[in-house]
């Protein structure tokens, strides 16, 4: 199988799976006090540390959670709620129009109870947010923002800080969901400016299961599940200590290599990129071109007339993983909603591919999506009478 889809889930890091078998093969929950309760704290406390260290947070500030799903509903459900019980009048929240459906999903739930007032900031062609809507959005009646570090279908870098820069101005806490954007940018939460942001851990070779939101110390979070208050009153429940340490041990190597790994993605990168575009007639790549503003391992692109599905189906068929980009639910691919507030009509939005690497994506494996892309979108568009 040639693997493609690193932006859905990373292969496991030996690393973590070590550490996590390791930690696993202990007794006690972490909130005991008897000694096997101490020493699954300490393995908690140290994974906190060193995910603290590696992402420029103070271990205070990691709250560990299931993964980036309870991440962002923790930060746009519970900085909402603790933002608007303290300020009535600030009701407004403010997210972009390409957010992960964690964030977007939760945002409408809160607008359709009355909860709050939405506004979904648009973006260009490339899917970069306008600074000017978001400018115009801002004022002393906003409970706080939601933009993502990096997205996750076509790979564009929002300018995070600049948004920090308008919303403080206003007195207003920006989040940010960076869950694509560790495993191959260098982030900073305390340079960032943010007031908090959701990371996880299978998105860069750690397991499914565990991810983080780190949050200022006195942000006003209402927790969104109520328990045992483990971990600043915000979230509770028992600690996953084996999640923590393979999540941490992932995060150290990711970071280690990240440099080295970006430059060699990019090349792996131009390489399908140009392949691509010869092979498939009318194929056209989202994003933006400056490898700065964008992540090195995403390729996505709409080719009208090969419907998504078809086009997987058909990849898988010969080996290949790959997705869509796009929501799915139950197995059903939809219209990217990334696609569409870039401007592609609904359906050429149901047209889309990420291809997406990694650290185990090879050369062998760009050449395998080359050969058969073509063959699998001329039966796509032939399906459809295209």
């Amino acid at each position: 199988m040639h693997y493609l889809d690193h932006a859905a889930t990373a292969p496991l890091r030996d690393s973590a799976r070590a550490a996590w078998i390791d930690a696993a093969g202990r007794l006690g929950n972490p909130s005991s006090l008897h000694a096997p309760g101490r020493a699954a704290r300490a393995i908690v406390e140290d994974a906190r540390e060193r995910i603290a260290a590696a992402l420029g947070a103070d271990p205070a500030e990691v709250v560990l959670t299931s993964g980036g799903t309870e991440a962002d509903n923790l930060a746009v459900k519970g900085l909402h709620w603790g933002r608007s019980a303290a300020d009535p009048a600030a009701r407004r929240l403010i997210v972009s129009a390409v957010e992960h459906h964690a964030v977007l999903d939760a945002a409408r739930w809160l607008a359709s109870r009355g909860d709050a007032e939405l506004i979904e900031i648009p973006v260009d062609a490339h899917g970069v947010i306008d600074l000017d809507a978001l400018d115009t959005a801002l004022d002393h009646e906003s409970s706080a923002v939601s933009i993502m570090w990096a997205n996750n279908e076509v790979g564009t870098v929002q300018p995070v800080r600049a948004a920090v820069e308008l919303a403080s101005a206003h007195g207003v806490p920006v989040h940010s969901d960076a869950v694509q954007a560790i495993a191959h940018l260098d982030v900073d939460f305390r340079d960032s400016g943010l007031a908090a942001l959701s990371v996880s851990a299978h998105k860069l070779g750690g397991p499914v299961g565990v991810g983080a939101l780190l949050a200022r110390r006195g942000l006003p979070l209402v927790p969104t599940a109520h328990g045992g208050g483990q971990q600043r009153q915000v979230r509770s429940g028992t600690l996953d200590a084996a999640g923590a340490a393979a999540f941490a041990a992932a995060l150290d190597d990711a970071v280690a290599e990240r440099a080295a790994e970006r430059d060699r993605l990019e090349g792996l990168r131009e390489r399908l990129l140009d392949g691509l575009r010869a092979a498939v007639p009318g194929a056209t790549v989202s994003g933006l071109d400056d490898a700065g503003r964008r992540l090195p391992g995403i390729v996505h692109a709409v080719i009208p007339g090969a419907r998504a599905e078809s086009v997987l189906f058909l990849l898988d068929a010969g080996g290949i993983a790959a997705s869509s980009g796009s929501a799915c639910t139950a197995g059903v691919v939809q219209a990217s909603h990334v696609a569409e507030a870039m401007g592609w009509s609904a359906e050429d939005a149901a047209c889309t591919l990420r291809l997406s690497m990694g650290r185990t994506t090879t050369a062998d494996d760009v050449e395998a999506v080359l050969a058969a892309l073509p063959g699998a979108v001329e039966r796509a568009r032939a399906a459809t009478g295209a």
